[in-house]
């Protein structure tokens, strides 16, 4: 039989060490049961009260490839703390083959196990319900003595032995001048500018952001207030804004908030973003918008350099009619079949080259196949002596060493057949063109740079180069890629 290892733990406080312990478990469950690991599946610092396990989702979508026959868990609560999924994912591994087997737990597979499977699972649940209702429990006390419940610890405070709150003498004078200045009239962005130049980091260590300044001044716990969940309790901690300078702050900040933005329209997507570049010089093309006199909001691409050194004369280019003209251009590509065909020629050859290893091995299990044929016949037609035999069993012991490797190379390395890649391609025939999600994806998958001149533009496609993007030297030199007008056609009667 050949298997996967399923290993999990649900805390960061829990060390490495436990996975190991696991994965040492399951395989030695698996070679008394004279079973093969494939592969392992490993979550990291995720419960499972859950399904949304990255590793435990790839598993189950795994079982579908019908390449591993048992999922080897050290415990069954490793695979699931909640009946419902865990009944759920169970028969969905069943319908695939598959079954999930507890390396240290002896089940049954009579009436008895199925009892006792289920009174295990029962039991991890319980276990889970009950340490969440524990750890619940001992954060509301904390609560209810004001004491800190984890967490980041706010700017302006510190947190003594018996976790209560103390003000840092350091920070919090920081605090209360953000305050003050905003209240004065500064902006959120000269906080910011402050606060970098001064080299104070955020509590993540990263440079203070519109964000971080943000949420200094919403932050209720500068005026004494505690709150947890639902437990709420004035002066609480010690004050480090006072009330009426704090409640100023909120009025100015939500007069801001609804005052009308001036510099950037609402909504914005710009579909070619990193995949426009301007043809004068070949830097990238920003997406810009503005509004008119008349309160409309145009869009458009701009030159970086006419935007930042003003070393550029190329004219922005309109956002609709770029767009468009692109796009246009894909839908018009992959309708056609013999581009499709040499795509499909271009990522066959791609993939073998990826994974030499398979076509090798491939071809050496063919070698064996035939060659323990030829021992056979042989065998038929009466020559059997002992080395005969010696040579059939390590013929046959070869053939089982090279099918577990493909096995297992298929499961790292999957590769696509022709058709499954014509399927794939010849999907977005059918794309929604009126959703901006449906175009983002055909501009992501298949355009790999477009350069706009006054009147042109040359869009060069992914199976021209690969990922790397087409430079404007390449594609003046060579040629490469389509013309396309962007001069304003004019309406049909």
């Amino acid at each position: 039989m050949k298997a996967v290892i399923y290993a999990r733990y649900s805390s960061d406080a829990q060390r490495e060490e436990s996975i190991e312990g696991q994965l040492r478990e399951c395989k030695e469950f698996a070679k008394k049961q004279n079973i093969t690991i494939l592969s392992t599946y490993i979550d990291r610092a995720f419960s499972a009260k859950t399904d949304n396990r990255p590793e435990f989702q790839r598993m189950i979508k795994d079982s579908g490839k019908h390449l591993f026959d048992v999922v080897i868990v050290w415990k069954l609560d490793r695979f699931a703390r909640n009946r419902y999924d865990s009944a759920h994912y169970k028969a969905v591994l069943r319908k695939n083959r598959v079954k999930v087997v507890s390396a240290t737990e002896a089940i049954a597979e009579d009436s008895t196990g199925i009892l006792l499977e289920s009174l295990l699972e029962g039991y991890a649940e319980f276990y889970s319900a009950e340490l969440s209702e524990k750890v619940n429990r001992g954060m509301t006390e904390n609560a209810l003595k004001c004491k800190f419940n984890g967490g980041i610890i706010p700017m302006g405070y510190s947190i003594d032995n018996e976790q209560h709150y103390q003000i840092d003498p350091v920070s919090a004078p920081v605090v209360l001048e953000m305050f003050t200045l905003y209240d004065s009239g500064a902006t959120m962005l000269e906080l910011v500018n402050i606060m970098n130049e001064r080299g104070i980091r955020s509590a993540l260590g990263g440079e203070y952001s519109l964000n971080n300044v943000n949420y200094l001044l919403k932050n209720r716990r500068y005026t004494g207030e505690y709150r947890y969940r639902d437990i709420v309790t004035p002066n609480g901690i010690p004050v480090i804004v006072p009330q009426d300078l704090f409640d100023r702050v909120q009025e100015r900040m939500e007069k801001n908030k609804k005052a009308p933005a001036r510099a950037k329209a609402v909504d914005e997507n710009y579909l070619l973003t990193t995949k426009l570049f301007c043809g004068k010089d070949g830097v990238y093309m920003a997406g810009e918008s503005g509004v008119g006199r008349t309160k409309k909001v145009h869009r458009y691409y701009k030159c970086v350099n006419t935007k930042k050194k003003r070393t550029c004369t190329k004219k922005s280019v309109k956002k609709e009619i770029i767009e468009s003209r692109v796009v246009q251009a894909i839908m018009e590509m992959i309708q056609d079949d013999n581009v499709v065909n040499y795509i499909v020629d271009l990522a066959l050859e791609l993939e073998s080259r990826e994974s030499s290893s398979l076509p090798l091995l491939s071809r050496q299990l063919e070698e064996t196949k035939r060659a323990i044929n030829n021992m056979i016949n042989a065998i038929q037609q009466g020559i059997l002596t002992p080395s005969t035999k010696e040579r059939l069993d390590e013929l046959e012991e070869t053939k089982s060493n090279l099918e577990l490797s493909i096995l297992q190379e298929q499961m790292h390395k999957p590769l696509l057949t022709r058709e499954q890649l014509t399927f794939w391609i010849c999907k977005f025939r059918n794309t929604d063109l009126t959703s901006p999600e449906s175009q983002q994806k055909l501009v992501d998958v298949f355009i790999n740079s477009v350069y706009v001149y006054d009147d042109h533009a040359v869009i060069t496609f992914n199976y021209k180069d690969g990922t790397k993007t087409v430079s404007l030297a390449e594609v003046e030199a060579s040629g490469v890629g389509s013309s396309l007008s962007l001069v304003d056609e004019p309406t049909a009667p």
